[in-house]
Parts: C-alpha cells; sequence; structure tokens
C-alpha cells in the first residue's frame, strides 16, 4: 500500500530502472508526463547532433554518405528498433512520417487483396482512431475510387460483425491514443485472418511503451513514429514495418530513388529494391535521423518486460492516487483498468479538461489533452519517478480544490493543444 510520499520515495530507491533518468535532460522543478506525446530529450542528442552538423556534413561533406553511413542510417536503425517492436533483421526501415508510411503499406495491402479477391474492396478501423490514419485511407480510397470505402467501427466489440467477405484490410491502432485502451494483437490478427482480411497495425502508442510481438502475431505490416516513447526528438523519422512474406510482392507507389535496387545506376525506369528497402522513397533527413539512435542506446540497457512492469506500477498508483485524494472532484477515468487491456497511458475526462491541463502545466506538471474533454498522463518507465506519480496528484488535487484552473489565460488556445 503506498499512502505517502516517502512510500514512493522508497519505491524509486528500489527500482532498478531509475538510474536511467540521468540519461535524460529533464528541466527542474517540472514532472513530464506527456511522452506518450513528445519524448524527453536523451542527453546524448546534443553531442550527437553536433557531431554531424560539424564533423559529419561540416568537414565530411559529401563523402558522409559512405564515410559515416549515412546512406545505410534507414536500415541500421530499423534492425535496432526491431527488437522492441517483435520484429527481426531486415523488416523494418526508420523512415519519412507515420502519414507517408501508412500511405505505403495500406497501398500494398490492398493491392495484394486486388490479386487474391477482387470483390474486397472495404477498409475497417475505428472512429476513434488517430484522425491522420483515417484521413489517408480515406485519401487512397478516393484515389482507387473502384468502389473502396472506408468501414467504421465504434467498439472493439463491433469488429467481428463488421467482418466479412468484402472487407479487405483491418486498421487498426495498438493502444488508442486518447483512453491508452490497449488491444490483443494476436487475438485481433487472428479474428481478422480468419474472416480474409489483412491486419495494419499503428504503433505510434506502443513502441517503446508496451511489449509488441508483431511476429508473433503474424501481423501483415506496421508503422509508427519514433518522437513518442522512443525519444528521437520533435518530427523524428517514422519507421515501417513488412512481414517477410509480404515484402516482395508489392511495388508500393512512393517509387523514389532511395527504394530502387539500384538508385545510383540512374535508369529511367525503376526497379524495387529487395525486401524492405522498396518502402523508402526519397532523400533521407541524416540530422535527425541520427538523433534517433540516441533513444535506442537506452533501451538497449532494459528490456521491454521490465519497462512494462513499471508502467503498470505507475499507472496503477496515479489511477489509485487520483480516484482517492481527488474523489470530491468530476474526474472519470477512461483508461481500463485490466492490465492486459492498457498501454502506458491514463487519462481522466473532466469538464473542464483542457483548463485544467493548463493549470498544471503551469505548475509544472506536463501532461496533455485531448478532445473531447480528456486529460492525458503519458508514464515513461526510463524517466517517470513514484514520486514524480505522487507530487502531480498533490498538484492536481490543489489545482481542482483551489479552482485556480478557473482563469482567462487557461482557456486560451494555441495552434497546438
Amino acid at each position: 500500500m503506498t499512502s505517502s510520499r516517502n512510500d514512493c520515495l522508497a519505491l524509486d530507491a528500489a527500482d532498478a530502472l531509475a538510474p536511467l533518468r540521468a540519461q535524460f535532460d529533464l528541466p527542474p522543478n517540472v514532472i513530464y508526463l506527456d511522452g506518450n506525446s513528445l519524448g524527453a530529450r536523451p542527453i546524448a542528442s546534443a553531442k550527437r547532433a553536433q557531431e554531424v552538423i560539424t564533423g559529419e556534413w561540416g568537414v565530411g561533406l559529401i563523402r558522409s554518405w559512405n564515410e559515416a553511413d549515412w546512406f545505410a542510417l534507414p536500415r541500421t536503425l530499423g534492425d535496432n528498433l526491431a527488437p522492441i517492436i517483435g520484429a527481426g533483421k531486415g523488416e523494418v526501415v526508420v523512415t519519412d512520417t507515420t502519414s507517408s508510411n501508412l500511405f505505403k503499406v495500406m497501398a500494398a495491402a490492398l493491392d495484394a487483396q486486388r490479386e487474391r479477391s477482387p470483390k474486397r474492396r472495404v477498409v475497417i478501423s475505428e472512429r476513434s482512431n488517430f484522425p491522420t490514419d483515417l484521413y489517408i485511407v480515406q485519401g487512397l480510397t478516393r484515389l482507387l475510387d473502384d468502389g473502396y470505402s472506408l468501414r467504421l467501427i465504434d467498439s472493439p466489440d463491433e469488429l467481428q460483425s463488421a467482418l466479412g467477405d468484402d472487407v479487405a484490410v483491418v486498421l487498426l491502432t495498438h493502444v488508442n491514443y486518447r483512453t491508452g485502451a490497449m488491444y490483443d494483437m494476436k487475438a485481433r490478427t487472428a479474428e481478422i485472418h480468419a474472416s480474409g482480411a489483412l491486419a495494419v497495425w499503428d504503433l505510434c502508442h506502443s513502441a517503446g511503451a508496451v511489449p509488441v510481438d508483431l511476429n508473433g502475431a503474424d501481423a501483415d505490416y506496421a508503422v509508427g513514429c519514433t518522437y513518442k516513447y522512443l525519444n528521437g526528438g520533435p518530427g523524428s523519422p517514422a519507421f515501417v514495418w513488412v512481414n517477410k512474406k509480404h515484402q516482395d510482392t508489392f511495388w508500393q507507389p512512393l517509387s523514389g530513388w532511395w527504394g530502387h535496387r539500384t538508385p545510383f545506376a540512374m535508369t529511367p525506369e525503376y526497379t524495387p529494391d529487395d525486401g524492405i528497402g522498396r518502402y523508402l522513397c526519397g532523400t533521407q533527413p541524416i540530422v535527425s535521423l541520427s538523433l534517433v539512435q540516441c533513444g535506442l542506446d537506452i533501451f538497449a540497457q532494459t528490456s521491454m518486460d521490465a519497462l512494462r512492469r513499471k508502467s503498470l506500477a505507475l499507472t496503477d498508483l496515479f489511477i489509485k492516487l487520483v480516484e482517492a485524494r481527488c474523489a470530491d472532484f468530476p474526474l472519470t477515468l477512461v483508461t481500463p483498468r485490466d492490465h492486459a487491456s492498457r498501454g502506458s497511458q491514463v487519462s481522466f475526462e473532466h469538464p473542464e479538461g483542457f483548463a485544467v491541463i493548463q493549470a498544471l502545466i503551469a505548475r509544472g506538471v506536463i501532461g496533455d489533452y485531448r478532445e473531447p474533454r480528456i486529460m492525458r498522463f503519458g508514464m515513461t518507465p526510463l524517466y517517470t519517478s513514484f514520486a514524480d506519480v505522487w507530487d502531480s496528484v498533490e498538484i492536481l488535487r490543489d489545482v481542482l480544490s483551489t479552482g485556480s484552473w478557473d482563469k482567462p489565460e487557461f482557456r486560451r488556445r494555441g495552434a497546438v493543444t
């Protein structure tokens, strides 16, 4: 029973992961609970950026494509990231954005189904999916304009009844960005395959947060970002994974020269690379790409199982403390209590959620807000402490009990909320 701040300090003293916190540049007097939106900066990233900019670029110039092995970086990073998501070597590349990578794999999946079962023209996804996923599918089905459509479900319980012989692909986000609810990937993939459809998974809120086993689940395609739990930096390149059984079956539509089998032959005809390399497109952003390794280096010092144990302990504690110490206020838990169904964030609904979050940020507790009325608190086991959890709940209680959130400046919205 954790009933005091001293109890939390004792948990931190016994935490084998606690020393990893020192590898992040966390500002003083800030409790950062937004790693589910933008991860904290690894201290090593500043030095690495300087090496790339002043050394590899400044001195090496164009020679660094070979001498610093810039050209291989998307594959090298992909191989280093692979164990975190249950993938193997040669199955992942770090490249482009989540949105563009999703376009690639959705086009690949729909093309594979067109060859196998032409009548399958429906994509299933959730209405509560992250909007970019839905927008990409809407754009792709509009581009194909041959009877393709998007079918939205409002609950995971509706998936089975929505599946039919007209469904080509099911696109699901493993951990929901609003609620933190997590799918059983293996069970759902088997269900999707049993219906004759292909499974595409969005791992943006999973990679680095919860154990993922893409090969164990026999998933078909997956995409995700590196700037949340993987701590790659703002807007850092995303990743794409393709099951080896699918890699060489499709000429993906963003057929840029980096995906060519022999790009420097400079031939006018496109010949796709073998394997995952064909999912590359254009010249890579080397500076931001290079920083991704700094986050991956920290993950290499622990295991996803160890991170998961701490994540569940942190989220359990946060839920317990909020419900005990903030019981007099209109807070509704929207994150599953069941461990098997929970990611690494806790979300509460409050009628004035936006203003409450802004008031918390002003007090040094950085969470974030998502419509409608959802306050999100991300627990990143690499650097979130048990004392952070205690202190953040105490500040939340004070903000709610004093009504300090009810000020004009806390209702004012910027371009990013």
